[in-house]
């Protein structure tokens, strides 16, 4: 990869960063802007920016509740601190379920290659999750390998190509709008070729009421 590819896909990258960022923060930092108080009026705006944000409707109802005890115990008053403690409840129900659900780098895989499908709604992560796996896994005396099975966004591969060279490891690609289980596949196969320990795979996101999106992710298992 030439340096000039190699800046074009960071640019990709943080084009694709900062859009995920101001798509839900940037809602967050409008609406505390300029209160002192949180009301139901107050509420209702958070709580209709985080389901249209895709956080999910579980997780939204939980930050709501951590953040209405938060505030009767605390008595938070001004916009910075509204907006500190909304990230604080989201950092700790992240934390709780990294913790609830650990992965075990180092421990022994009962497959090989051991195959990870990541999935999930547009702008959680993904592939920026897989980077830091991928990473972890190398630190684990893991070799891994990436498949670039996201085929529908604009950059995708270009962004995951960009974390598989930070990680060090290989990764299988193909063309846009290319079919994702045949990536999958030729991801896998070569995977076992060459003795590799673990696969990330990445995916398009998708809504779980998409049902030809969902009915893909089966095909591609």
């Amino acid at each position: 990869m030439g340096f000039f590819d190699r800046k074009k896909q960071q640019k990709s990258l943080e084009t694709g960063l900062e859009k995920t960022r101001t798509s839900l923060f940037g809602k967050l930092n409008k609406l505390v802007r300029g209160r002192d108080t949180v009301d139901e009026q107050f509420l209702d705006d958070l709580e209709e920016i985080l389901v249209t944000s895709d956080v999910g409707v579980a997780t939204t109802v939980d930050i709501i509740r951590r953040v209405e005890e938060r505030v009767a115990r605390d008595k938070y008053v001004s916009a910075t601190d509204l907006n500190t403690l909304i990230q604080d409840e989201m950092s700790g129900l992240l934390l709780a379920a990294s913790e609830a659900h650990p992965i075990e780098f180092d421990a022994p895989l009962d497959n090989q290659p051991h195959v990870i499908m990541v999935v999930g709604v547009n702008g959680v992560g993904k592939t920026t999750s897989i980077g830091k796996m991928a990473a972890r896994y190398k630190d684990a005396g893991k070799t891994v390998m990436l498949g670039a099975a996201d085929t529908f966004r604009a950059a995708a591969t270009e962004q995951l190509e960009i974390w598989a060279d930070r990680a060090g490891v290989p990764i299988v690609k193909q063309g846009h709008g290319a079919d994702p289980a045949s990536v999958a596949f030729d991801t896998v196969a070569a995977a076992k070729s060459k003795g590799i320990d673990v696969v990330l795979v990445d995916t398009a996101g998708r809504l779980h009421t998409k049902g030809g999106l969902m009915d893909e992710l089966t095909k591609i298992k």
